[in-house]
């Protein structure tokens, strides 16, 4: 089985995020592993990763998957033998106040070399757009390892390369370094889906990240192009979970769309 990586439009779509991520990693099991749809069973890590109950063990049994949202899109990446991390931005501004007061906030989350490059981005936009690609990096090492909130980003640094990415070419120069010293046992590869919205998958050794000095390696895979999928392809061999609950739909078609905000004042 080769590595998987789709990704599906999310906009508008049924309401929520959430939803076309569920869809996208029981699509993935159901048609790489072959377990009826009904019968797969997820649950998550102590640090919230998904993984898969049944048992596979027999056949891939490093088998992983990992799930990102953002902007325009939902993410999914897989893979039956190397840990897996997947993380996607969306380049906006911040919601508040300039770009250097955004940047002076987040100053803790990455080391001095790579705010050098950041910062050495031509103009205000190009140094956000670069900003979000390496918190994508970062982002995707850490779901990888699945270590979640606490670890100190600036343990990771990136050199990032090239600078400058084409719309959905797969790249896989960028390095890592850990504790300042280069880890040739990650491979990153990084996508921009469009002109606002950058990927990044990690790829390491399952359960390697110990201490600085573990035994990691990867393998000079195939790259993947990502695959984008419709509401129709998620669902196109779905069954359902549950029986049909037809008070359901009507309920939440007679719910507005927009409640009118009710008045806090009293008389």
């Amino acid at each position: 089985m080769s590595r998987c990586q789709h990704y599906v439009p999310y906009t508008g779509f049924l309401g929520g995020v959430q939803r076309a991520g569920r869809l996208l990693i029981r699509k993935l099991t159901a048609e790489q592993l072959w377990i009826p749809w009904n019968e797969i069973n997820l649950q998550r890590t102590s640090k919230g990763k998904p993984f898969l109950v049944n048992d596979i063990l027999g056949i891939h049994p490093n088998f992983n998957f990992n799930v990102s949202h953002q902007g325009d899109y939902a993410v999914l990446a897989a893979e039956p033998e190397l840990q897996v991390g997947i993380d996607i931005m969306k380049t906006n501004l911040p919601g508040s106040g300039s770009v250097p007061d955004f940047f002076r906030i987040m100053k803790r989350q990455f080391t001095e070399a790579e705010w050098r490059v950041i910062k050495s981005m031509n103009n205000e936009w190009i140094q956000l757009d670069m900003f979000y690609r390496h918190w994508a990096l970062k982002e995707s090492f850490i779901k990888a390892i699945g270590i979640g909130i606490g670890f100190n980003l600036q343990r990771i640094e990136f050199n990032a390369s090239p600078l400058q990415l084409e719309v959905g070419k797969v790249y896989k120069e960028t390095k890592m370094l850990l504790d300042g010293d280069k880890e040739e046992g990650w491979t990153f590869e990084e996508t921009r889906l469009d002109d606002l919205h950058h990927v990044a998958v990690a790829l390491g050794k399952p359960e390697v990240f110990v201490q600085k000095d573990s035994n990691v390696f990867s393998k000079d895979l195939t790259q993947p192009q990502f695959q984008v999928l419709t509401f129709d392809d998620l669902v196109a061999a779905g069954v359902p979970m549950a029986p049909e609950d037809p008070a359901y739909w009507d309920n939440f078609c007679s719910k507005q769309e927009c409640p009118a905000r009710q008045s806090t004042h009293s008389r």
